[in-house]
């Protein structure tokens, strides 16, 4: 097994969301024991954000709907939360939901060899699960930082995990769970 660490959507802009606000520092500790547990037991680490341009080139089609664009490239809320540790890590800027729609994320994979990535940052019942769903259509292994994701709607984002977990036999791991498994046998 070859682990990938993705960590995805740790950004200001996510965090304005009460919920998810509230939960903030505790989910960035979190972030950073798992991407630091990564880098000692020499497994990749990858920091994803998202990005749109102000000209509607890159929005969803919520946002084309509602003329109202989100997190645009070289704002505050495009940055990576304070606390987050990002120095020296390689960064994917996705434009939609999954890390792999429009981006190299697969080639990233292959070429680190990696049949294996644990999903943390936010927000699980979207992004973060739709990574994991895309990951399994290219045969990647899955495992969600159940410590490390967070959700502003916890009831959808435990619905989708459980149908992820039983469809797609995707594990929900504890900090503890997935650092035993970085500390043990990688090709």
């Amino acid at each position: 097994m070859v682990i990938t660490v993705v960590v995805i959507d740790m950004q200001n802009a996510y965090f304005e969301d009460p919920a998810l606000g509230r939960r903030k520092d505790e989910l960035v500790e979190a972030c950073n024991a798992l991407m630091d547990a990564a880098r000692r037991s020499g497994a990749k680490v990858l920091l994803v954000k998202t990005e749109h341009e102000r000209d509607k080139s890159t929005w969803t089609l919520n946002m084309l709907e509602d003329d109202q664009g989100f997190i645009f490239r070289g704002s505050e809320q495009a940055d990576f939360v304070p606390g987050l540790v990002t120095a020296g890590l390689p960064q994917l800027v996705k434009t939609r939901d999954s890390a792999f729609l429009g981006t190299d994320l697969l080639w990233r994979l292959r070429n680190w060899e990696s049949d294996t990535i644990v999903l943390a940052g936010v927000s699980t019942h979207n992004c973060v699960a739709q990574t994991g769903a895309d990951a399994f259509g290219h045969n990647i292994r899955v495992i969600y930082a159940t410590d490390a994701t967070g959700s502003e709607d916890r009831e959808s984002a435990e619905a989708l995990l459980s149908i992820l977990s039983k469809e797609y036999r995707q594990e929900a791991l504890s900090l503890p769970q997935i650092e035993a498994l970085l500390d043990g046998p990688q090709r």
